[in-house]
């Protein structure tokens, strides 16, 4: 009887000490459980349905961890601070012990993995439409006009200027840019902004064509547009190197998200450097995803994720996004005036920074109205130039509230 009335105490205590006994305590434990099925439900969005996997899955995965009880996988440092004084060998944290995710997340706040990620999609972008039209460059800057007007709303629903820019970026389409924007301006923000983020930019197909299909007529839809004149390789050489330049000079805080995203393309395009542009696609990029994703979904914890303010990130940047779409498609319009109907309005949408999917959008929509009609390339032109301009618009934002 003592040995079964041991065993049973030995049980009890294990269960009491567990993550299980969390759940029904009065200390918010509920909330846990809540975000544990939020993760669960993000697992099956990228698994299942294939919304952007690469990232769904570990920012899915991150959350999860960071709302197990009592497994320190959250991340507690949401600035330098700690982490300069540790390495300097000046003290140790204050108030609670640096878990793995405080070290995963360093990347994320010190500005570091979101540049390598643009390394990465520099190695795997292909400038070579919008070289050839850059007049793409107007509706790539257009789909922008979202950033700034959510930025104005989100002041006036009484968020500070620093957490306004950070909700205004989800406009971009950019998950990396969002990411680096929020990590400066309001890093406690930042696991809502890169789940908004990177949700719109996987229901792109969902969320664009009714826009698309509002703003613009069948007659529109229809047009078929010529060929892109070939683009010579010292213009790709050339490219990049002029971007960079220019660009950085006018928004030094844009220069690392700009800078990085040439010089990969750059590598892709010199001809000399194949062995690492292909490491930039392949090995770092991956790598930097994990990195990445799993560190920012450990911000996601239920105290920080679960309130009021979350639902308001989550529809103004659903906003911002529509707007960003909207303006895309409205100046191809102007274009398509302009050009007196040489333009298809629809390549304007493709000015978000989603790429390629935004492109693919453009081309299918312009499918469906007129079946001999090929707009993906011509749409590339302004897909491109919105990775570029949702880049020129965090320097912006830096500049402006940094």
């Amino acid at each position: 009887m003592e040995i079964l009335q041991g065993v049973w105490e030995v049980i009890v205590s294990i269960f009491t000490n567990s993550g299980y006994a969390y759940f029904f305590t009065a200390d918010g434990g509920y909330k846990n459980a809540i975000m544990l099925l939020v993760a669960f439900a993000f697992l099956y969005l990228g698994i299942k349905k294939g919304f952007e996997p690469l990232l769904m899955v570990p920012i899915a995965f991150g959350m999860l961890l960071a709302n197990i009880p009592d497994a320190n996988l959250a991340v507690q440092y949401h600035d330098l601070a700690g982490f300069r004084d540790l390495l300097a060998g000046r003290g140790e944290f204050v108030g609670c012990t640096p878990g793995l995710m405080d070290f995963l997340y360093f990347g994320v706040k010190a500005g570091i993995y979101p540049p390598l990620i643009f390394l990465g999609i520099g190695a795997m972008t292909d400038f070579a439409p919008l070289i050839a039209n850059p007049s793409s460059f107007i509706l790539g800057a257009a789909a922008q006009l979202g950033i700034f007007f959510t930025y104005l709303g989100a002041i006036l629903l009484g968020f500070a200027p620093n957490e306004a820019g950070s909700i205004a970026i989800i406009g971009g389409a950019d998950g990396p840019t969002a990411i680096f924007v929020t990590s400066q301006l309001a890093p406690y923000m930042l696991g809502t902004i890169a789940v908004a983020a990177y949700s719109y930019m996987a229901l792109v197909p969902v969320i664009q064509p009714p826009i698309m299909r509002a703003l613009t007529t069948k007659k529109e839809r229809s047009v078929v547009m010529g060929g892109l004149r070939p683009v010579s390789k010292l213009e790709k050489i050339l490219f990049p190197i002029m971007v960079t330049v220019i660009v950085s000079l006018l928004l030094p805080d844009a220069a690392s998200l700009v800078g990085m995203l040439m010089l990969g393309n750059l590598l892709k395009e010199s001809g000399q450097t194949e062995r690492i542009a292909k490491a930039a696609q392949n090995e770092l990029m991956n790598i930097v995803t994990i990195f990445l994703g799993i560190s920012v979904g450990a911000t996601t914890s239920a105290q920080s994720f679960l309130n009021l303010n979350t639902i308001k990130i989550v529809v103004l940047g659903l906003i911002a996004f529509c707007l960003g779409t909207a303006g895309g498609t409205l100046f191809g319009k102007l274009m398509y005036v302009a050009t007196k109907g040489k333009v298809n309005p629809l390549i304007g949408s493709a000015g978000v920074s989603a790429v390629p999917m935004a492109a693919r959008v453009s081309q299918k929509e312009g499918q469906r109205e007129n079946p001999a009609n090929f707009l993906l390339m011509h749409a590339m032109g302004p897909n491109v130039s919105g990775v570029i301009g949702s880049a020129v618009a965090a320097g912006i934002l830096l500049t402006l509230l940094k």
